[in-house]
């Protein structure tokens, strides 16, 4: 046996063991934990750049930026300096009462990037905790104003997180059904990103605008908030629409005096090709959501950026508890917020919002061939968010016990690249800093994986 044998015959040992200990004690979230051992299982071990590496030993391209996270890769000198300097200082401190330079600094640079009128940040950990926080605020708020607003409205397909808050303004029946004897009030509208055969986007928009009015002109009173994820409901499959469609709900919000929530935890930071999702409509929310990106998939960090109005109705005397009651042990990290901080800096320097917008045309040039596959019922896409929807020819799905989703991202794991779908819905979501030969390697596979499940679907 020569060293290159001894080394894979001793990663394998070392692998088989990991995953034994993984087994006997952890929980995995979103997995189906009685088949994952027969799943064969991957234990990343290091990354570097837009690659993860593995116990055995090989590399694999990032496809899914880390659950939708790396902007610029893993190992990025400028951000692992700037984490290692505030290390030097301190780790942590609350925020409960206390502050420090780094959450005033990076509070200050995101309401400089931020829609007009959102000029005040609350931290939060992730993007659950986050929704929780505005659902909150908007509740909150309409009641130090003497509103009784129990009622929120959401989207149909619509995923904003698992807490229980942010679960009840979901709208995935298999995610969320469970928890609706326990959830909040909520009225759901349609989707905007699911259109009926020949039905262009901008009727849809039209449609279901016409549903959140005909909703708010019977409650409108009783409604805390109105909360969307602009122009792509990401964990619903990918599903896009169009930009008049937010232009439609800020003007129905405007009109019956209801606060609208925009959640850009997945379509913030470059995303969708600019900074927030919601320039691309022109329309700036009362409450914006953010997460993922912020921190360049380094650290747990999220906020929500509010307006002054709302702001100001958690202003009083401390007699009055107007406070607003709601925080985290690890709210404003130091070191999540000098990540965000240098990740920003490198955004800027770089002009990642215009790479990204480069790899948002590439990627729908580079997978327009799969586009009269058979099997493949369409491919959705905004900036670099990607999904390629596998079903019939008549657009009904594959049997769920067929995995097919989950096999193509098998089959990509094969030819080096990780991917993650969402049911049959292969998505890919790059980290923004994918250059030309890396992007081809991902669509190249991509495209070949897709093809060889489908030849064993149809």
């Amino acid at each position: 046996m020569d060293v290159t044998d001894s080394r894979a015959m001793s990663d394998s040992i070392r692998t088989q063991r990991l995953v034994a200990a993984d087994l006997r004690h952890v929980w995995h979230p979103f997995t189906q934990q009685q088949g994952w051992p027969t799943d064969d299982p991957l234990v990343i071990e290091s990354a570097d750049g837009i690659y993860l590496t593995a116990t055995d030993g090989r590399r694999y391209l990032d496809g899914v930026s880390s659950l939708w996270t790396s902007v610029h890769g893993h190992r990025v000198p400028e951000i692992d300096d700037a984490v290692r300097r505030q290390l030097d200082k301190v780790a942590h401190s609350t925020f409960l009462g206390l502050t420090h330079e780094p959450g005033i600094e990076l509070a200050a640079k995101l309401c400089e990037s931020a829609p007009a009128g959102l000029t005040r940040v609350f931290y939060a950990g992730d993007g659950s905790s986050a929704v929780e926080a505005a659902l909150k605020m908007a509740y909150q708020g309409a009641a130090q104003r003497g509103e009784e607003r129990p009622l929120y409205v959401h989207v149909e397909h619509g995923y904003h997180g698992d807490t229980l808050g942010a679960v009840s303004v979901g709208g995935i029946d298999l995610f969320h059904a469970t928890y609706r004897p326990i959830m909040l009030r909520t009225e759901m509208i349609g989707s905007p990103g699911v259109r009926r055969d020949g039905q262009s986007p901008a009727d849809r928009a039209v449609e279901v605008v016409a549903e959140l009015r005909e909703v708010l002109a019977r409650d409108g009173a009783r409604v805390a908030a109105v909360i969307v994820e602009p122009l792509v409901q990401a964990a619903g499959g990918i599903l896009t629409h169009d930009a008049s469609f937010l232009r439609g709900v800020r003007a129905a919000c405007d009109e019956s005096g209801v606060p609208l929530i925009a959640d850009e935890v997945a379509t913030g930071v470059g995303r969708t090709g600019t900074m927030w999702a919601c320039e691309q409509a022109g329309i700036s929310p009362d409450l914006l959501i953010l997460g993922k990106g912020i921190s360049a998939g380094y650290l747990p960090l999220s906020a929500v950026l509010a307006t002054e109005e709302i702001y100001q109705a958690f202003l009083g005397r401390y007699d009055e508890f107007r406070t607003l009651f709601h925080g985290h042990t690890y709210t404003a990290n130091p070191l999540a917020c000098a990540a965000s901080i240098a990740n920003l800096a490198l955004m800027e320097s770089r002009g990642t919002l215009a790479h990204a917008r480069w790899i948002g045309e590439e990627l729908g040039t580079g997978l327009k061939p799969l586009v009269d596959e058979p099997g493949v019922v369409e491919i959705r896409r905004v900036g670099t968010m990607t999904g390629i929807q596998l079903g019939f020819a008549d657009g009904s799905p594959f049997p769920s016990s067929l995995r097919t989703g989950f096999a193509v991202a098998q089959a990509a794991r094969a030819g080096d690249v990780i991917l993650r779908p969402l049911g049959d819905v292969v998505v890919l979501m790059p980290p923004l800093a994918i250059e030309a030969d890396d992007l081809r390697l991902l669509v190249d596979v991509t495209m070949d994986s897709v093809r060889r499940v489908l030849a064993d679907r149809l």
